[in-house]
């Protein structure tokens, strides 16, 4: 019976993986299994009849002997390392630890225990590595919660401490919810859909959210979410990696701005590489004035596009910023688009650094207005200069012009006043009856005077009402002949001796409607003056045609002239060319004619040459609409 049972012992203690030892009172090894043997690495025969110190790391054999004295004294089935790591001590010296328990039993008398060890090398270093795992999660920057998927509405499980301080909540306040709390009223997002079909799908996902810390701060999490399965395939777990990027979405939203600053901006900006001096950025509006697009420029410096600049010139004019000697530099430029056309610019540029690289940047102001602005007021100033100059000659002109009046006043007034006194005083010696003709020779003189001087104060009138707008035209139908026959009979009275006018036969041809007296003071004014400056025995035509719709009038005469450099004047009012200063005359009469003319919508030019004669031509709209 015995070798049956110890046959069957034999066969059950191969049959278990963990050691099994038979050791007496005295720890005096027995037996061994093959477990034994292979995790210590002795035979069974190395290790009986040996102290079951030789399986125990010297510096655990004092406390060994002393749990065991105590598993003798109770003599009960008890495991010894409960509280107590014990270590194996392999035939290579290489310490492990282990787990062991005794049991007491007794055979044909004698009391034998049997030690179950167990190497528990692998199940230490596992929770070592959970603990560590354990451990960074814990000391995990980012946020880590772990949901159960098993369960209703997938509740959080676990959070770690990092995930605590991000949003402020207790893990009691966590613990059980659904991570959507973290939304709190911000539920349209479109990444919550993202995660929300992730989930149900079991799928990883990754994205950014809002949410908001207990105290309502909002913080941007970019969440991570994994899916953890069985070996059946089946979701038990989410694991969700929060991380807190509110600052970088910050500096994200304000390298948006400036970037759109940057892009938007009416000015041109170009950013380019200090030593190529190729182009890396240039913004929509450099883009959209100089006329290249970004991949364009990329190809192109900026000497490129400034015709009067070369290389070697631009790079002495950078010099200074490269060598930091100065911070910025300002110069005026011309800037060359794409189809050839330029405009003028005003360069503002500076170094700046990118990480390790330094780059320049080149504000452009297109200043095209501004010199546009600059030569227009330039011109202003030169008009102006001008105007004032002429304004000065005019002033001067015209002081010498009243001076010129007076003078011409006092001189017209006085000879005909002097007649009118003379022929006065003469006029008293003259009583007789036989003394009548002499009376009649002075009272016509004194009316002669009397009408000069009437005229002259008429034109002097003419003038004022023509400067002031109130002159009045009378329009009605006429023929010209009675105008001419008119003038022609008044002027035959002041005809020199030998003198003659001839007048066109055709003048009866052509009727007006015109106003007649302004026809015949300009008539009048010019033959008057014909046979004031021409000498005796000389003719005076007068010819009439027409041309279109207008009346064309020549009045010619074989007279003194006009001299070439008084010409340009001879329309000026006061004006008197100087082969004539000796005559009587105020210098008037054609600027007023002139500017009835130019009322009536007709024109007057003259040809004349010294000691030849003049010819004036009057060109006058026959009908004036009524």
């Amino acid at each position: 019976m015995f070798q049956q049972n110890q046959d069957i012992f034999s066969i059950l203690s191969e049959a278990i993986s963990e050691c099994i030892i038979i050791i007496d009172n005295d720890q005096k090894i027995v037996s061994t299994n093959s477990s034994t043997n292979k995790v210590f690495g002795y035979t069974s025969a190395e290790l009986i009849g040996k102290s079951l110190e030789k399986l125990i790391p010297k510096k655990y054999h004092k406390i060994q002997k002393v749990l065991f004295k105590k598993f003798v004294k109770k003599g009960e089935k008890r495991q010894i390392s409960d509280s107590i790591e014990l270590y194996g001590l392999r035939k290579n010296g290489a310490i492990f630890p282990t787990e062991i328990g005794l049991n007491p039993f007794t055979v044909y008398g004698k009391t034998y225990n049997m030690v179950l060890l167990i190497d528990i090398t692998e199940r230490k270093e596992n929770e070592k590595n959970l603990l560590i795992k354990s451990e960074a999660l814990q000391s995990a920057a980012n946020g880590i919660v772990i949901t159960d998927a098993l369960q209703f509405d997938n509740p959080i499980i676990y959070c770690n401490s990092a995930f605590i301080r991000l949003t402020g909540y207790s893990e009691s306040e966590i613990i059980n919810k659904n991570c959507r709390f973290l939304q709190t009223d911000d539920r349209d997002q479109e990444s919550i859909e993202q995660i929300r079909l992730a989930i149900k799908e079991g799928k990883s996902c990754k994205t950014i959210l809002r949410n908001y810390k207990k105290d309502g701060t909002l913080f941007w999490n970019d969440l991570s979410v994994t899916p953890i399965k069985n070996n059946e395939g089946v979701v038990t777990h989410f694991i969700g990696i929060q991380n807190d990027i509110t600052k970088r979405m910050y500096a994200e939203q304000e390298l948006k701005h400036w970037a759109s600053i940057f892009d938007e901006s009416l000015n041109e900006i170009f950013i380019f590489d200090k030593v190529s001096l190729k182009f890396l950025n240039a913004n929509r509006g450099a883009q959209k004035n100089i006329g290249y697009t970004l991949e364009e420029l990329k190809e192109l410096t900026p000497f490129d596009i400034k015709p009067e600049i070369i290389e070697s010139d631009f790079r002495a004019l950078i010099a200074p910023l490269i060598h930091k000697d100065k911070e910025k530099i300002e110069f005026e430029a011309i800037h060359q688009r794409k189809d050839g056309t330029t405009y003028p610019v005003e360069v503002h540029l500076q170094l700046s650094s990118s990480e390790d690289h330094e780059l320049l940047v080149a504000i452009i102001l297109d200043i095209t207005e501004r010199k546009n602005y600059t030569e227009k007021l330039e011109n202003t100033v030169e008009k102006r200069t001008q105007q004032l100059k002429i304004a000065l000659t005019k002033e001067k002109e015209l002081n010498e012009l009243k001076t010129k009046f007076l003078s011409l006043v006092s001189h017209e007034f006085k000879t005909p006043l002097s007649g009118i006194l003379t022929s006065t005083i003469l006029l008293e010696k003259y009583k007789l009856t036989e003394q009548q003709e002499k009376r009649d020779k002075h009272l016509n003189i004194i009316t002669s005077k009397v009408h000069y001087l009437n005229n002259i104060l008429n034109d002097f009138l003419s003038i004022e009402r023509l400067e002031l707008g109130k002159v009045t035209y009378k329009f009605t139908d006429f023929n010209l002949s009675k105008v001419v026959n008119e003038v022609v009979y008044n002027a035959n009275m002041l005809l020199k001796g030998g003198q003659k006018i001839n007048i066109s036969p055709n003048s009866d041809e052509f009727n007006l409607h015109q106003d007649e007296r302004i026809l015949e003071l300009i008539l009048s004014n010019l033959i008057y003056n014909s046979i004031k400056y021409s000498p005796e025995n000389t003719d005076i035509n007068l010819e009439v045609s027409e041309c279109e719709k207008n009346l064309i009038l020549r009045v010619i005469d074989y007279g003194i002239g006009i001299p070439i450099n008084d010409q340009k004047h001879i329309f000026n009012r006061y004006f008197r060319a100087e082969n004539v200063l000796n005559n009587h005359g105020t210098g008037i009469g054609l600027n007023i004619i002139k500017a009835h003319l130019e009322n009536l919508g007709g024109t007057i030019n003259f040809k004349s040459e010294e000691n030849n004669g003049s010819t004036f031509t009057v060109e006058l709209p026959k009908i004036i609409e009524k």
